[in-house]
């Protein structure tokens, strides 16, 4: 009745992920001076320096009379081992956000000190502030408190891949469901039985329950919003049609939502606001399924940006308009004459101070000789290495990986693992999920109990 979780990302995708081309290196310049002994010099007072915020507000906002746009551009600098999926959930953002706002970094293997925009400030779809809006453009909820018109509370969700689309319209929620289980659709069962994965007819809760902890049906049969065992497809088209969210905000969502509360589906990819005496556009790349209406949905905006501009005598820079709809990077930018450009907004952004951990960061843990072990494969290339060890250590459940370096190769091994039979069943899923034929590697030792 609902969907499955395919974060699948085949083997012949890494090259495609390490194009994403060089990283944004962020520096910092140094002024040193050299004073002897016997000169006098009048003391060079130097700024101190400001403290940097640990966050900004990533889920809950203040709404004020006419304002459609909320929240800040915030950025942070990488450190080792640091992916952006990590960052994105941490700073409560998906992986469309973060990729899109950050073309020129590496997605799971940055190079530390890469700066990464967080663009944590988001403009409202053109929908009624009641109950739930849903933008299929940029992947995001927007859930407004009945109780609270002051407030509304933004998250990022996974909807459906291609040809498995989630449904547009108005709906309302129907049934809430805690550690729900899954009964598997028979286009399912059939779509795995052709990989060789026999799916139960039910999934009890737990770690292998796509659902994960919570779900609330939709009025529309056989489509629900609920959690997820695989939260690094958050911000990804990846489910058969259903809206998933990561396992912290469907639980603060479930137990705010009501039964009977409505929820409007809604695909648009260019949104315009005016905050603070200023125009702005927020433009997203429209989904595979609205590509063909591209044309349309531009020349929609342009005459709506035109009579936003008449009603207040404001002069529109047409010029940056264009180049936002080319970039489409879904930061909001001024769009008046003489505005702030994009280069301005990252420069000016929040710094925060790395948490040194994010948010449920996958941890791997040591390989001991007396463990079950898998390599997965090798290359000549070592970020193609680090690359697929990382997404390894993002699937849903972990499969823990690592990179070693042996001569003049990098090897991909994964565990450490309990048992032959979890280490079988990690080498099923890694076949499924990369086409990937890995190799055993038994325990050089036996563990001593």
């Amino acid at each position: 009745m609902t969907s499955q979780e395919n974060f699948n990302i085949k083997k012949s995708a890494l090259p495609l992920m390490l194009a994403f081309g060089l990283m944004l290196l962020s520096g910092c310049q140094t002024m040193s001076s050299l004073f002897s002994d016997q000169e006098t010099t009048a003391a060079i007072e130097l700024p101190e320096p400001q403290p940097q915020p640990e966050t900004v507000a990533t889920h809950e906002f203040e709404l004020t009379d006419d304002d459609n746009m909320v929240g800040t551009i915030a950025a942070i600098d990488t450190r080792e081992n640091d992916a952006l999926p990590d960052i994105a959930r941490h700073f409560g953002l998906g992986y469309n956000d973060i990729s899109i706002a950050n073309a020129a970094v590496s997605p799971w293997t940055p190079k530390p000190g890469s700066r990464v925009l967080l663009p944590v400030q988001f403009i409202l779809p053109d929908s009624p502030h009641q109950g739930i809006a849903l933008n299929l453009a940029n992947m995001r909820l927007f859930y407004y408190p009945k109780k609270q018109s002051n407030k509304v509370y933004t998250y990022p969700v996974g909807i459906g891949r291609q040809g498995w689309s989630t449904p547009m319209g108005l709906t309302r929620i129907v049934a809430k469901n805690a550690n729900p289980s899954w009964t598997v659709p028979e286009s399912i069962h059939r779509e795995h039985a052709k990989k060789g994965d026999a799916l139960p007819k039910v999934v009890g809760a737990g770690p292998d329950n796509p659902l994960g902890l919570y779900a609330m049906r939709l009025a529309i049969p056989g489509y629900l919003i609920h959690g997820t065992n695989k939260p690094y497809g958050i911000g990804m088209q990846i489910s058969h049609g259903c809206v998933q969210m990561y396992p912290e905000d469907i639980e603060m969502l479930f137990k705010k939502a009501a039964v009977g509360m409505p929820v409007r589906i809604l695909h648009q990819p260019y949104l315009t606001a005016w905050h603070q005496g200023m125009l702005y556009l927020e433009a997203h790349e429209p989904l595979p399924k609205w590509a063909k209406n591209k044309a349309q949905l531009k020349k929609q905006l342009l005459k709506q940006l035109h009579d936003l501009s008449d009603q207040k005598n404001a002069a529109v820079d047409w010029d940056k308009v264009e180049r936002i709809l080319q970039l489409a990077n879904g930061v909001p930018t001024p769009i008046l004459i003489n505005s702030t450009d994009v280069a301005e907004i990252s420069a000016n952004a929040v710094q925060l101070k790395h948490p040194g951990q994010f948010y449920d960061q996958p941890v791997v843990g040591a390989l001991k000789d007396s463990d079950w072990s898998i390599l997965v494969a090798s290359f000549n290339d070592e970020t193609q290495a680090q690359q697929l060890a990382t997404m390894l250590n993002h699937q849903g459940p972990i499969i823990p990986a690592r990179k070693i370096q042996k001569n003049d190769a990098y090897q991909v091994i994964a565990g450490p693992f309990k048992n032959k039979t979890e280490m079988k069943a990690a080498a099923k899923r890694i076949k499924m999920d990369f086409e990937i034929n890995a190799e055993p590697v038994k325990p050089r030792v036996t563990a001593v109990n």
